[in-house]
């Protein structure tokens, strides 16, 4: 059992992107993209958006962001 649980990586850990869902007639979500300056974008592909160190530095992001944005975080499909 040891060795199971060493071998299961913790999702808070993962690297992470964040996420909202634009509209409900979208495609699917729109990925936050963070500039030099701190100006913000959202980018519908993730290859195009700002990479996060973990699930948790990307969920801590989106929850300082507007209620109104309803954003969160996404592990990254790589």
């Amino acid at each position: 059992m040891l060795a199971t649980a060493a071998a299961v990586r913790d999702v808070t850990t993962l690297p992470a992107f964040v996420a909202r869902i634009a509209d409900y007639a979208a495609d699917g979500p729109a990925y936050l993209r963070l500039a030099a300056d701190g100006a913000m974008e959202w980018v519908a592909a993730q290859c195009d958006a700002t990479p996060f160190v973990s699930m948790r530095e990307a969920t801590r992001h989106a929850t300082r962001l507007p209620a109104r944005l309803r954003a969160f975080g996404v592990p990254r499909r790589d």
